[in-house]
């Protein structure tokens, strides 16, 4: 006799908690819409009926995480503390916890698929704006209080931005030999470098 599918109260919602609690367990590779499904008690077709395509399913995943993540990073950037305090807080909370961290996994991924659905390049831009326009907004601070050199900020923060995704796409897949205290060491060398911030 077939299982009963029951109706979900929450069901994006809930879709999406137990999309990240499957990568978390098991990884990006174990994730299916059949696994999915059977996670939730549901049908294969009530979750394509929210999302369309599994693309849609990760990338709503990805949404939703960096979403429950940006009030963190927002408050630690307006904190009534030290620019540089404030920055290497920001740079500890960009990369990734270690490897198979799952909120990487699904940004690698997102990244690799945008290459076969251009379409996914929008949302994947719209989330990474938001890292940006953060730290932009905490170097101004630190600009406009004296403890920064005056610099482009909108240039630094592409630049630092970039160090940090090639660090943490290291730290994610694992490569042998990688430490992500050096890596978080060696992007706060290039901000103290550029910012004429003392030791």
């Amino acid at each position: 006799m077939a299982r009963e599918r029951r109706r979900l109260d929450r069901p994006r919602e809930q879709m999406l908690e137990a999309a990240m609690a499957a990568i978390t367990e098991n990884g990006l590779a174990e994730l299916t819409m059949a696994g999915l499904a059977r996670r939730l008690g549901t049908s294969g077709g009530h979750i394509l009926y929210y999302f369309g395509s599994k693309d849609q399913v990760l990338l709503e995943t990805l949404r939703w995480s960096e979403d429950r993540l940006a009030p963190r990073r927002r408050e630690l950037v307006g904190r009534a503390a030290p620019a540089r305090e404030r920055l290497a807080a920001y740079v500890d909370l960009y990369l990734p916890t270690g490897a198979a961290d799952p909120r990487w996994l699904l940004w690698v991924d997102v990244w690799s698929r945008t290459i076969a659905v251009p379409e996914l390049r929008e949302t994947q831009a719209e989330l990474d704006h938001g890292w940006h326009l953060d730290l932009v907004r905490l170097v101004e601070d630190g600009v406009g209080a004296g403890e920064f050199a005056p610099t482009d900020t909108g240039a630094f923060s592409v630049r630092l931005r970039a160090m940090l995704d090639g660090f943490a796409t290291q730290i994610v897949i694992g490569v042998p030999g990688v430490d992500r205290d050096s890596f978080a060491g060696h992007a706060m060398g290039y901000a103290d470098q550029t910012l004429s911030i003392d030791s």
